[in-house]
């Protein structure tokens, strides 16, 4: 152990290896110095801030509030979002009460609303189909209108007030003109929702209407056999002997007996 101590005490006393040791000294000052009071100098200059929250409020204004407090807002991505409108910050970074310098960027992600639909083409198709077209691409139904046309077959969609391939919001109804064939003779539709579906059936021949397309859907809300849509709808304007697709309520019970059309 004293031969250690000796080899420990010698090398420590080397003039050769003393300037080593006080660069090593020197170094760590300056590190505590830097540490300890230029960096704190640094980081506090001009002041600090605590970052607002600034979620969920137009954009515009989380401008106003991030520069009234000496920070600089600045537009990131735009990035689509049901949850929020169109315009609204959805996220913001450094995110909020975090503690920073006074002037800094603080990134703003705006909601681009909610992601937009095509429009499919519904032309040439008939009413029922254009129908189940316009759910599966979360759109709705409009007004449906006949005019007199030779270029498509009686029944079948001519036109539609959106254009095929248009981008729109979820749930935007559609309007379209259906052909009547070469002539028309016009008759409005009744409403038929509500009412049992024989009744339905009698109402439509009265009026010198068809029963089409009977289409049932489970709907416990409903007593079965009440009809919960029907196309064309109420007080849209027809060709007698049209036929009227009825979509009907159907207890959840699977072995629920379907009535057939009368």
């Amino acid at each position: 152990m004293k031969n250690i101590g000796k080899i420990f005490s010698s090398f420590f006393r080397s003039k050769t290896l003393q300037p080593f040791f006080w660069t090593i000294g020197i170094l760590a000052v300056l590190l505590f110095i830097i540490d300890s009071f230029i960096m704190p100098y640094y980081v506090n200059k001009g002041g600090t801030q605590i970052v607002p929250k600034v979620v969920g409020m137009k954009e515009e204004e989380a401008k106003k509030k991030l520069e009234s407090l000496h920070l600089e807002p600045k537009r990131g991505e735009i990035r689509q979002d049901p949850s929020y409108p169109e315009g609204y910050v959805i996220v913001q970074n450094p995110a909020p009460e975090q503690t920073v310098k006074s002037g800094r960027r603080i990134y703003l992600t705006i909601s681009g609303g909610e992601q937009d639909v095509i429009v499919p083409s519904l032309r040439g198709r008939s009413i029922r189909d254009a129908k189940f077209a316009l759910d599966r691409a979360a759109l709705k139904q409009g007004a449906i209108q006949y005019q007199v046309s030779i270029e498509l077959p009686e029944g079948t969609i001519v036109t539609q007030d959106i254009s095929a391939g248009s981008k729109v919001k979820k749930n935007t109804y559609i309007s379209v003109i259906v052909s009547a064939g070469e002539s028309i003779d016009s008759i409005y539709i009744p409403s038929l929702i509500g009412k049992t579906l024989g009744d339905a059936q009698k109402i439509l021949k009265e009026k010198g209407l068809q029963p089409g397309n009977i289409t049932y859907q489970i709907n416990d809300e409903l007593l079965p056999n009440t009809i919960i849509d029907q196309l064309p709808r109420a007080n849209e304007v027809v060709t007698t002997q049209k036929n009227v697709d009825l979509f009907v309520s159907q207890a959840p019970d699977k072995f629920t007996k379907k009535p057939d059309k009368e």
